[in-house]
């Protein structure tokens, strides 16, 4: 395990409306006023077409991703983090469980996941905090550095 420690700043609430990518939309909000750590959870309608990794294909290492594309509007709900890559540049990294009917599918939103309607986020900033996201030269992964 690996941490450290970050202090609560500014609370954002935040709509997203309906056309809106869900990661665009908060690195854009993240580099306009200067956030480059927060938390956030979001609910809210995601429409079709909007495409999630559902998963590696394989367990190995650099598998490449299953894509799932959204039929229909979903609703959703969900959380993630937003940290920034080694060039500074802050980056979403947001899980989020999509219903429609009897059935859900839960995935990560990296591919573009489309605003339905509208989607509530609350966003958290995180001060004093210097995690970053590392590019993981074994498993191709972006990950964490606390």
């Amino acid at each position: 395990m690996k941490y450290s420690q970050a202090r609560q700043g500014r609370v954002f609430v935040i709509r997203l409306e309906t056309g809106d990518v869900i990661h665009e939309a908060i690195e854009r909000l993240a580099f306009e006023q200067g956030i480059s750590c927060a938390s956030f959870i979001i609910v809210g309608g995601v429409d079709k077409d909007s495409t999630l990794i559902v998963g590696p294909a394989e367990r190995e290492l650099n598998s490449p991703a299953i894509s799932y594309v959204l039929q229909q509007p979903h609703e959703i709900t969900g959380s993630g983090t937003l940290f920034p890559n080694e060039a500074g540049k802050p980056v979403v990294h947001m899980h989020i469980a999509c219903g429609r009917n009897d059935s859900t599918i839960t995935g990560c939103i990296r591919k573009g996941v489309n605003t339905w309607n509208l989607l509530e986020i609350v966003l958290i900033e995180l001060i004093g905090c210097r995690a970053k996201r590392v590019l993981d030269a074994k498993s191709g992964l972006m990950l964490l550095q606390p």
